[in-house]
């Protein structure tokens, strides 16, 4: 696979981007722009996500991922469904202190999980290739999260074995879910929702707090 040159035009929008999320673009540019290059390239062999063209990429995948940063500052977290590594790896470049798991069971895309970790030096990121109903992780994460893998009950139907006590669902919803909060199964409750902004991206966007109720 041949290396990928981004255009300076992304890594502004990039760093701008950052700016409006009061993150520090010096430090978070260069690594989130390695993993755009790195996913870049894999996607043109392996398929990775259906948005190819770099500036989307920036909005659609980092940025969103990024509106994440903070209600995950530490702790260990299982990203369920990441594919490519979304928002899991973001997350990872942006919180140091939190230590997440990427949970995929599609084997290119782990692949590609492996190589980005590898290549980023991410001391704070694992890759477990599986289904998240499957994996015998019981108990050991405090967060579980999914950008795009289901209803808040279905994620909780494969996730939740993986929650310690105490432990939450951040649910990255699009317009207010209502009817998925409505069909939450018994011992389970909202403990709160948050309105986000993502840096030139148009529409709702909402992050929904799951957590045990009992």
């Amino acid at each position: 696979m041949k290396p990928v040159s981004l255009p300076p035009s992304v890594e502004a929008l990039l760093r701008e981007g950052l700016s409006a999320l009061r993150l520090d673009a010096d430090a978070l540019a260069p690594p989130l722009l390695a993993y755009l290059a790195l996913l870049l390239r894999w996607n043109g062999t392996y398929n990775l996500t259906a948005v190819r063209e770099p500036h989307q990429m920036v909005t659609r995948h980092l940025l969103d991922s990024l509106v994440l940063q903070p209600y995950v500052e530490s702790g260990t977290l299982a990203d369920l469904g990441t594919g490519p590594g979304l928002p899991g790896i973001p997350l990872a470049i942006a919180r140091p202190g939190l230590h997440v798991t990427l949970v995929e069971s599609n084997g290119k895309k782990a692949r590609f999980l492996r190589q980005a970790v590898r290549s980023l030096g991410l001391a704070n990121a694992r890759v477990a290739e599986s289904r998240a109903e499957a994996l015998d992780e019981p108990g050991r994460h405090d967060l579980i999260t999914a950008r795009a893998l289901d209803s808040l009950a279905g994620i909780l139907a494969v996730g939740a074995h993986l929650l310690a006590p105490g432990g939450r669902l951040l649910a990255m919803k699009g317009m207010l879910p209502r009817d998925e909060i409505a069909a939450l199964p018994a011992g389970w409750g909202v403990q709160a929702m948050h309105r986000l902004s993502v840096p030139g991206l148009p529409g709702e966007r909402h992050l929904v707090v799951v957590g045990r109720t009992s």
